[in-house]
């Protein structure tokens, strides 16, 4: 019986164990310059903030001290709903090639950020995280074409995250305005 006990507790204790992913691998170098500017959220894992987001935007601007002047924007509930404004900050770690940053929202906790692909024209990117509960798909416009979405796509589902969670994410330009390309 005490071994009978002892397998059921050990098979227990084995089932609780942590499951370890693979470490997601950031892109070897990013060069922070051409990185800054307006990225377009094409999809997202969503937090909680954003699972309702149209028009979502992140912004990126270099700051005097090294850190990332971040702004996040976005409608809510619709192409009309209300704007949200959000002003992180991103600390780039050392020792990265520029690729993964601590992003702060609240003081002192910085969330994990990884550049895990980057288009060698920095016309698209995916960010992700370790845990793999939230990633983004971004571009520097506010669509792409049907090739370059399923190799990101097919991305995102290499890194290791679930496509059924995947939101696209809704973009309408005001009229006459350009997208820059």
């Amino acid at each position: 019986m005490r071994l009978f006990i002892l397998m059921t507790l050990t098979l227990f204790l084995m089932g609780c164990a942590t499951h370890r992913l693979p470490e997601l691998k950031p892109v070897a170098e990013v060069d922070l310059e051409r990185f800054m500017g307006d990225w377009y959220v094409l999809a997202a894992i969503p937090t909680r903030i954003e699972r309702k987001s149209f028009n979502a935007v992140e912004s990126y601007k270099l700051d005097t001290n090294g850190s990332i002047d971040t702004t996040f924007t976005f409608n809510k509930g619709g192409f009309d709903g209300p704007k949200k404004r959000y002003s992180p900050r991103g600390f780039v770690r050392e020792g990265t090639g520029n690729a993964i940053w601590g992003m702060r929202f609240i003081w002192p906790i910085k969330a994990d950020y990884r550049i895990i692909d980057l288009g060698l024209d920095y016309r698209t990117v995916i960010i992700g995280r370790q845990k793999r509960d939230y990633v983004w798909v971004m571009a520097r416009s506010p669509e792409v074409d049907d090739e370059t979405w399923c190799r990101l796509e097919r991305k995102v589902a290499v890194a290791g995250y679930d496509l059924a969670l995947l939101r696209r994410v809704p973009h309408r330009r005001p009229a006459g305005e350009d997208d820059g390309s």
